[in-house]
């Protein structure tokens, strides 16, 4: 590990360079809500919240941000991206009762000549006009050296000589972004060291893009070449392929290089999920960090190892980020793999017993099914004729719908030997169905849980008659809990999800009442 035992600043720019991700659009209500959490409860250093001049919702945004920043002492910690136009972004952030403003200049001769169709004297003076005026205005003044990773490696002159007009103007950080994303690590740490010993006195930031996926390694090597801070984004959000991710960055500058940071990682899942809500754009489950499954071992001989003692275990661990480690069950399981999810669930089989529900399990795992440890009870059931878990059974049920008519359910079930009949209505099948049995469940004191998520899908290429399944996420407290339904009928695929849902909490009621 290099160690590089100094502070280095965190800036979240996930509600303004995130927000260029395409389809994503904060409102101003989601805008608050990421800010507080990202400086309260994460406790990043700093955040881009908004382009000026955007749009007058974006103000008002920012305004309220703003207001709520200044009353915690953290206004300094609130940048907006503005532009070289004198005063037009200036007074904007000012009038949001702003006080950063992080200016976007050309930090590469192409930029410069082409899209300015300026030279290099004509646009420090612009950028010394801008920030002279902000300075003047009170606010704190950032640059940005768009294109610089382009510019340093093509026009190097360039650069350093628009280094030496902005130097001593009052600038308080000079941000160099990777803007597409072109560098390799190596070059990273070789360029910024450069930056560092031409200007020792300046403070300088890495912005980096991961179109080339290189995007935290070259954070990492920013670090190890003299940046003083790093940007990111939740999730990856960004324009193209995306910033580097908050999570891995965060991660690998405590774990790589032992750098000091303020953040809270037992905050990093919870503001992931936060964004993925708001943003509308999924987490791949084997995201590192943040991802669903990345905490899950699959194959049965790392199962064993944990075991036996830890072997497949590393600083990387899952509660660190108020996580717990899982070992998944299908066609890789093994024995370990089984008894870690009896342990978590507190049951205990016979040897014999173990043999022949592992045995159920790589079955069911080669025919494609999907195991959670909570249909692990259910299959324990099935093999071993238990009636266990098995609180209540559907023994009939009638959905009926119609393109302008209230659907309407009638179920018959059994509950501990006891049979109940109930009709329900509802705006489509399965709200029916709901309305249904939870008339029957509360008979018996127990209320289903609020739903988090609901997902039906088919197999990928996959027709009409395939098997569907319907996976529900229910708000179960501190820990989320999944059930999985599967039928050729939608509809009964949700039932089925359903009612493991309920004998799961009839089992766990029973036991409350046991003890």
């Amino acid at each position: 590990m290099n160690d590089v035992s100094r502070h280095i600043e965190i800036m979240d720019t996930t509600l303004r360079d995130g927000e260029q991700t395409q389809g994503v659009s904060f409102s101003p209500d989601e805008k608050i809500h990421l800010a507080r959490a990202l400086l309260e409860k994460l406790k990043v250093d700093r955040i881009e919240v908004a382009s000026a001049r955007v749009s007058s919702r974006e103000k008002e945004a920012v305004a309220r941000i703003n207001q709520w920043a200044a009353s915690e002492g953290w206004l300094e910690r609130v940048e907006v991206l503005g532009f070289v136009d004198h005063t037009l972004s200036v007074d904007w952030i000012h009038d949001t009762g702003g006080k950063v403003i992080n200016l976007l200049t050309k930090g590469s001769e192409k930029h410069c000549r082409t899209q300015l169709r300026k030279t290099l004297e004509e646009h420090a003076d612009d950028i010394l006009r801008t920030v002279d005026y902000a300075l003047e205005k009170g606010l704190i003044v950032n640059v940005y050296l768009e294109d610089w990773s382009n510019g340093y490696q093509d026009s190097p002159d360039y650069v350093f000589a628009l280094m030496d007009r902005l130097k001593s103007s009052g600038i308080r950080r000079f941000m160099l972004p990777d803007t597409l994303g072109v560098m390799t690590p190596e070059e990273v740490q070789t360029s910024i060291q450069d930056m560092c010993r031409r200007y020792p006195g300046l403070h300088f930031d890495f912005h980096p893009h991961n179109d080339y996926g290189l995007g935290t390694a070259n954070v990492m090597y920013a670090v190890k070449g003299g940046a003083k801070g790093v940007h990111c984004t939740v999730n990856c959000l960004g324009e193209r392929a995306g910033n580097a991710s908050l999570a891995e960055v965060v991660v690998v500058l405590k774990d790589k290089l032992g750098a000091d940071l303020k953040v809270d990682e037992s905050q990093l899942v919870r503001i992931s999920d936060m964004v993925e809500r708001f943003s509308g754009k999924r987490v791949a489950a084997n995201a590192p960090i943040v991802g669903a499954d990345v905490f899950t071992q699959t194959a049965g001989i790392h199962a064993d190892g944990d075991h036996k003692g830890g072997l497949y275990e590393s600083r990387l661990s899952p509660e660190r980020f108020g996580r717990v480690r899982s070992y998944a069950l299908g066609k890789m399981s093994g024995k370990a793999s089984l008894l870690k999810n009896l342990e978590r669930l507190g049951i205990e089989l016979s040897p014999p017993q173990q043999r022949k529900v592992l045995a159920r399990i790589v079955e069911l795992g080669d025919s494609k099914q999907i195991i959670t440890t909570d249909d692990l009870p259910f299959i324990i059931a099935d093999v071993l004729e238990s009636e266990s878990y098995q609180h209540i059974k559907l023994l009939d049920c009638v959905i009926t719908s119609g393109l302008d008519l209230e659907s309407t359910a009638s179920i018959k079930v059994e509950i501990e030997g006891e049979i109940h009949h109930a009709a329900g209505a509802g705006n489509g099948g399965f709200d029916a169905f709901i309305d249904a049995i939870n008339q029957i469940l509360a008979r018996h004191d127990y209320v289903l849980p609020p739903l988090l998520d609901y997902e039906v899908r088919i197999p990928k290429g996959g027709h009409t008659s395939a098997l569907t399944e319907c996976v529900i996420t229910w708000d179960c407290g501190d820990t989320p809990r999944t059930t999985r339904g599967v039928h050729v009928n939608q509809v009964f695929a949700s039932v089925w999800a359903t009612m493991k849902m309920i004998n799961i909490g009839l089992e766990e009621q029973a036991r409350r009442r046991a003890g």
